[in-house]
């Protein structure tokens, strides 16, 4: 289940991979930090930022953007400037991309593990929200 999360936990994580979230996208982070995301097409499990103020949240967290990057980037085809934000279970991810300026797009994509091609599925985060 998640829980809203503390600002100081996404500029770690900026920090840690180098990049500069989405205001959109932290918006939605600080409310409610990971959770599900469920559309007509799709079904994804959000990873959450690392919060490390507590035991209880420290456990619920341990599979966060930082790490699950850090995995992805590992696998051959991950965009080199893809952000791993969430999962659909079968190895596929959506991600956040920049262009070189390491400040990331609203745009969220889908990335396919098999074929190593990404796909855009929303113009935010906010679109997929139901």
């Amino acid at each position: 289940m998640p829980f809203p999360l503390d600002e100081k936990y996404i500029k770690e994580t900026e920090s840690e991979l180098n990049v500069k979230f989405p205001s959109e996208f932290k918006k939605r982070m600080i409310k409610s930090n990971g959770g599900e995301l469920v559309t007509d097409e799709y079904e994804f499990e959000l990873f959450p930022f690392f919060d490390k103020s507590d035991r209880k949240r420290i456990s619920r967290t341990c599979n966060h953007i930082g790490l699950e990057t850090k995995n992805a980037r590992e696998w051959n085809g991950f965009p080199e400037n893809g952000i791993a934000i969430g999962s659909d279970g079968f190895g596929n991810l959506i991600i956040l991309t920049h262009s070189g300026n390491r400040i990331l797009t609203d745009q969220v994509y889908f990335w396919n593990h098999e074929i190593g091609q990404i796909e855009k599925i929303a113009e935010s985060i906010n679109e997929l929200e139901n």
